[in-house]
């Protein structure tokens, strides 16, 4: 059973469920997989709390939600937030099920591909705990970052589109997405789920990598199952 630590936010969650679903190869309910889900939007703000801007630490939250999805029945977990994974280690060294570890997986599948240098697009959180950065490390492959004016862009995607409901600007997004080509970026991952869901409503191209799919794709796997439109 598939345990969703979701809620952070709620569409990147949402999408993550039904991209599942159409991921399997399903012919009646019973093909699907088992999921049990928690959506605790409530769960403080990981970007803040990682730069240092509020003193509410996500973690307490993410171990409880964590432990009740276990004690629910999970196996495995997948958290379909890549910011989150700055509390990654604590989390799967607190918790007796595997916990996917999305940023990297999603490293390891953009090497394998060819890419040898990704473009980072992510919060701020997530590149201020080098997340993305220490995975392309580990993996033996070069990263680039948007610039500062470039990464205000991203962040104004994130939280003023897509977290309330609108489409993205495009216009920011590609003059980042321009910026990590300059910089000789063969790849770019969507290193943030909300951004996943750009590529879903823009139909993005190739270039991009999504750590949402990257997740799915895993989760199924980890699951038993051969996951089927990738």
């Amino acid at each position: 059973m598939l345990g969703i630590l979701g809620g952070l936010g709620p569409a990147a969650s949402c999408y993550l469920y039904q991209m599942l679903i159409d991921h399997t190869p399903a012919t009646c309910d019973q093909d699907h997989i088992d999921i049990v889900i928690s959506s605790r939007a409530s769960t403080p703000d990981r970007t803040a709390f990682i730069l240092g801007k509020s003193k509410e630490d996500p973690f307490a939250v993410m171990e409880q939600d964590g432990f009740s999805l276990v004690n629910y029945g999970a196996t495995v977990l997948a958290i379909p937030c890549n910011t989150a994974h700055y509390f990654y280690d604590r989390l799967a060294e607190a918790l007796p099920v595997p916990v996917l570890n999305m940023p990297r997986l999603t490293v390891e599948d953009a090497k394998a591909s060819g890419c040898t240098k990704l473009g980072i697009l992510a919060t701020d959180g997530t590149l201020a705990a080098e997340t993305y950065q220490l995975a392309c490390q580990r993996a033996g492959i070069g990263w680039a970052q948007p610039s500062p004016e470039h990464q205000k862009g991203i962040t104004s995607v994130i939280y003023d589109d897509i977290k309330q409901g609108r489409r993205a600007n495009m216009v920011k997004f590609a003059a980042a997405v321009a910026d990590l080509k300059s910089q000789g970026c063969d790849r770019a991952v969507l290193g943030c789920t909300e951004l996943s869901l750009v590529k879903r409503d823009e139909h993005l191209d190739n270039f991009f990598i999504d750590s949402t799919e990257v997740l799915c794709r895993h989760a199924l796997l980890a699951c038993g199952v051969t996951p089927v439109g990738f």
